[in-house]
């Protein structure tokens, strides 16, 4: 397969793209929730949670069963935006250790069509620490790739390079039209850390404590997803739910 790279600077010119740095390397942040690494021809996702809609019906909690298809159609179109040649899942791609097993074949297949021709890293989550043996791709409990390290769950104190997952980081944002609460990236330069890619994932405030012990240096800036595009949001502005 020829992967067509797609450059930053024409991504801002369209008005699509809001770059983020980390570690002193350069990502796009893209309106779907999912980070392009241009330098890698890398897109980073983290926490699909697919069938988490079939893990809630085996409690009788019934959602409509469509949250897999819809999270893989979500992927689908950034794949085919950005043309990468690897992408990483950064953990909780699965709702639990059943979840794969559990995947419809027209879901498989579409799965395996978003693989084909690409190398594909699934980071280990805590809902999906193992494997998933009966899909294609790479498992790994974390990757570096120059100065930064992707994994699921990010680590206190201070962070030198730092991309992960796990806390679904969402920010709440009164306007002139109302209170906005949506997904966001948490990023002060140095760590990085994403919303959750999946149709069913949940979201907690960036003014949880649960933050507070990873940006001890200060504040992080909430690059907030809009309907098309990514805007930035300092965190004074960031309002508790």
């Amino acid at each position: 397969m020829t992967h067509q790279r797609i450059s930053i600077a024409h991504l801002h010119r369209a008005g699509a793209a809001q770059e983020i740095v980390i570690a002193g390397e350069s990502f796009v942040a893209d309106a779907s929730g999912a980070l392009y690494f241009e330098a890698e021809s890398l897109i980073v996702v983290a926490d699909l949670h697919l069938e988490k809609g079939s893990s809630y019906a085996r409690r009788r909690v019934l959602l409509p069963p469509y949250d897999t298809a819809a999270t893989l159609a979500h992927l689908a179109r950034v794949i085919g935006r950005y043309t990468p040649r690897r992408v990483i899942a950064l953990g909780d791609s699965f709702h639990d250790r059943d979840a794969a097993a559990r995947m419809g074949e027209e879901d498989r297949a579409a799965l395996r069509a978003l693989q084909a021709g690409r190398d594909w890293i699934w980071i280990a989550g805590n809902h999906d620490p193992a494997p998933p043996t009966l899909l294609a791709g790479e498992a790994q409990d974390e990757i570096r790739l120059g100065t930064i390290t992707f994994r699921h769950e990010p680590r206190a104190g201070a962070a030198q390079g730092e991309i992960a997952g796990h806390l679904h980081p969402v920010a709440r944002v009164v306007t002139t039209h109302g209170s906005l609460r949506r997904r966001c990236f948490a990023s002060d330069g140095e760590r990085c850390v994403m919303p959750a890619f999946g149709a069913y994932a949940g979201g907690l405030n960036l003014r949880d404590i649960a933050f507070a012990p990873l940006f001890p240096n200060g504040a992080p800036r909430a690059h907030v997803l809009g309907r098309d595009r990514v805007y930035v949001v300092g965190h004074a502005q960031c309002h508790a739910d």
